[in-house]
């Protein structure tokens, strides 16, 4: 790529972290917390399985970090045989579920995407998924810049939820913005995502219990048509619309 780069094999990544890295952290007393690999999911469990195999190496690891990137429906570069893997998450969690698991970076690339409905559909569904793979925390790259999906030193220009027009002294709230609320308007910190479930594969859902006790159940659809649902919590029944 264009961008800077710090390229590690898992073994090296491995290597680096018991050698050098997780040490001297240690000996400099800062409360900070290291996240191994912070790239995509397709290779998340391989690299987890590596340093985690290592006992002198994962002392010092508290979790793992990927990206969101390798989607064929997105990203002109990706597989077309599909590089999500959304079930890497979880079999990460199952290979060591004292371990955390977080998103440290997503964001769409060449443009702007001005408007695009069909980006705020990929974040909710990854949010969802993600979150329904036991990640705990789900952080984009860019949540303001210009109109243009910029500044960029190579010229990666990329969609953001909020994009700022200078020339008019305006901020254009995107599609992906309002996705973002669906989450973080309900779901507080220090929630808990308990389990829930849907009975037809257009929907995707998933839920929390608040620390207040409030109960918040995120629902996606992503047909062309709306839906009619029923949410049934503890057998009382609420009927609701989902818009297409």
């Amino acid at each position: 790529t264009p961008w800077e780069n710090c390229l590690y094999s898992p073994e090296e990544e491995r290597d680096f972290i018991r050698d050098h890295l997780g040490p001297e952290l240690e000996k400099s007393g800062l409360d900070l917390k290291l996240i191994a690999w912070d790239h995509n999911r397709d290779d998340l469990f391989l690299r987890a399985h590596t340093i985690y195999s290592d006992p002198d190496a994962a002392k010092y690891v508290w979790g793992m970090g990927w990206h969101w990137y390798g989607d064929a429906r997105y990203e002109w570069w990706a597989d077309a045989a599909g590089q999500s893997c959304f079930d890497n998450v979880r079999k990460t969690h199952e290979l060591r579920p004292e371990k955390h698991l977080i998103v440290t970076e997503t964001c769409q690339e060449c443009g702007a995407h001005l408007g695009d409905w069909s980006l705020a559909e990929r974040y909710a569904e990854s949010i969802i998924r993600d979150f329904n793979n036991w990640c705990e925390a789900w952080i984009d790259w860019n949540f303001l810049l210009n109109k243009d999906g910029g500044p960029n030193h190579v010229g990666n220009v990329c969609s953001a939820p909020l994009l700022a027009d200078l020339e008019k002294d305006h901020v254009i709230f995107n599609p992906s913005y309002y996705a973002f609320g669906h989450f973080s308007r309900h779901i507080q910190p220090g929630a808990r995502r308990v389990l829930c479930a849907t009975n037809r594969d257009c929907m995707e859902a998933t839920a929390f219990l608040n620390p207040n006790g409030n109960l918040v159940a995120v629902v996606l659809n992503q047909t062309k048509h709306h839906r009619d649902m029923c949410l049934v919590v503890n057998g009382k029944v609420a009927r609701c619309a989902i818009m297409a």
